[in-house]
Order: structure tokens, then sequence, then C-alpha cells
């Protein structure tokens, strides 16, 4: 499908999973199943079974986490293989932004999900369940420097920057009912907003996170020493919010830092938009697409072999 035009892929992150996702590119394509097959020779356990299953386990972070990469690997390569997708620039939102570094070639798809299955187990023991939440924050063009100003003194942090019009928040579940307490009062009079609490485990990218970065550390030096940086510069970083640099010792702090610090994912499509004249979206979920609508920049997103013959007009 290549025609000289420059490509980026991005990937969803946690939140993105569902039960059945890559079964159809794992049934139709050798690759797909080999990509499964590799995982679990790495984790020592079914990745397509909890997948394509019913396994509660599927919403636990440490086995969320392989699963999405190990589905949206499995994606790509079978997208590659029917189709020629050849991609140029990589980016990936939070746990994608992993995918993204598999996809690029600067980690191999069986340390990753090591890697992340050990950052899912680490990122829920860091806070006990019921301490911790996260909340959107809708509105339009949300003055980031006010909303940082509204939480001061508050153990919450602005976890992602997603678009102009919305900002997740992190932290101590007091300190999230106090900060849509304190915006009520303040939010500028003549715009509105919604305050919607998300359903997850812990409050991920935020100061409560720090605890668990020594031993990630850990884990990346134990895991991530085939670690080929030649490609990282194609790869958008989180924490950067621009592009990698090809040192194994920058993108290892990236991702360190990622855990604890704000998701800068508008400045990731940004860069990404600056590089690349059409970007798709891969995975089981399709959040970013909308994301990239804010700043003008068209998204195609492929959740399945339907969606992608859509895309690709079974020609290429």
């Amino acid at each position: 499908m290549k025609d000289n035009k420059n490509i980026a892929v991005v990937f969803p992150g946690q939140g993105s999973q569902r039960s059945g996702m890559g079964k159809d590119f794992y049934e139709q394509i050798s690759v797909c199943r080999e990509t499964f097959e590799e995982a679990a020779e790495a984790l020592g356990w079914d990745v397509s079974a909890m997948c394509f299953g019913e396994d509660e386990r599927l919403n636990l972070t440490e086995y969320t986490q392989p699963c999405i990469v190990t589905t949206e690997i499995c994606m790509l390569r079978g997208l590659a293989d029917r189709y020629g997708f050849a991609p140029d620039y990589f980016g990936g939102h939070s746990l994608g932004e992993f995918t993204a570094l598999v996809a690029a070639g600067v980690m191999p798809l069986a340390d990753t999900v090591k890697i992340v299955q050990t950052r899912g187990r680490l990122m829920q023991e860091a806070v006990p369940v019921g301490v911790g939440g996260m909340a959107a924050v809708i509105s339009g063009n949300i003055d980031i420097d006010m909303l940082r100003k509204t939480m001061q003194g508050l153990a919450a942090d602005v976890a992602n920057i997603n678009s102009a019009n919305q900002v997740v928040i992190s932290g101590e579940l007091p300190a999230i009912d106090e900060t849509e307490k304190r915006l009520t009062l303040n939010f500028p009079a003549e715009k509105t907003f919604r305050f919607i609490r998300l359903n997850v485990s812990a409050p991920f990218h935020s100061r409560l996170m720090k605890t668990i970065e020594d031993r990630f550390a850990d884990t990346l030096e134990k895991f991530g020493h085939n670690l080929n940086p030649l490609n990282a510069a194609k790869v958008t970083s989180n924490f950067t919010g621009g592009f990698h640099a090809e040192s194994v010792s920058d993108v290892r702090k990236n991702l360190v830092h990622q855990i604890s610090n704000t998701v800068n994912w508008r400045n990731n499509m940004q860069a990404l938009a600056q590089k690349a004249e059409e970007i798709y979206e891969v995975g089981p979920g399709r959040p970013l697409r909308d994301f990239f609508k804010t700043i003008g920049v068209a998204c195609q997103s492929i959740t399945g072999m339907t969606a992608a013959d859509k895309v690709f007009k079974v020609t290429n």
C-alpha cells in the first residue's frame, strides 16, 4: 500500500481492552497466531485464551497490559502481511507507547510483554484499591495552568492532556472530590464543564505512582537489555511530548517518568501530524481518533478485520 506518503500509526492504551479482541486477525492470518504464541511463551500463560474468552482477569491491570500490547502487535503484523501496511512514525497513549516501541523495532515483543505485566502489577500495588481515582474534565479549550492552580495543595495531578477539550486528573479520592468543588466555584463564568469520574483501579500518572519508579527502572534493566534505540526517534514520548532520542538511557528514563507524570498526548498528536500525511489508529478500541479531530487531523481507526478491509479497500 506504500505510495511515498509518510504514515503514522498510533495505539490506544488501557481501557481499550474487550473480550474477543484480535480474534479475527488470529483466525485469518498465521503471523497473528504466531504473535500470540510468542507472547504466551514469554509470559508462561495463554494470552489468546484470556483475550478471546470470558476471563475476568482481562480487566486486572497486570493482565490487561500484556494482552493489549500483544493484540495491537498482532493486528499491526496482520495489516503488514495482508495489506503491506508500513508506518514511518509511531505513537501510543500511555501503555500504547510500549506497543509503539515494539512496532518501531525498538523493543522486542517477548521482553515488552514481561515489562508491562510487571508495570501493571507495580501500578496496582502502588496505591490500595479505594484510595485513589481519576476523573476527566471536559470543556472547550481547557486552561491547563488554571486547572493546576485549582488543584494546588491537593494530592492530585494532571494525568493526561488528551486534547484541548479533555484533560484527565489523578490522585487521592478526597483530592478528586475537592477539585470538582473548586472547579464548580472558580470555572470561568462564560464556560461550562463536565467532570466524569473514571472506572479505574488506581490513580495512574500521578505523584502516587512515584513510589514504584525505582522498581520499574529495575524491571527495564532486567528485561530491557535487548532495547535497540535505532528507531526511537520515530516514536513519540508521552513524557516529553516530542519524539524519543536514539538513546537507550533516554528511552528508559522517559518510560520510567511516564508512570508518575502527565501523558502529553496533545503534543504527541501535533508532533506526529507534522511528520505524517496519513494517521491510523490500530487497537481493540478507538479512543484516539476523536482526539485527533480536535486538532483538525484525520485519523482512521482499525479495530478489526472488517474495519481494515474498509480502510484499505481490499485492493492494496
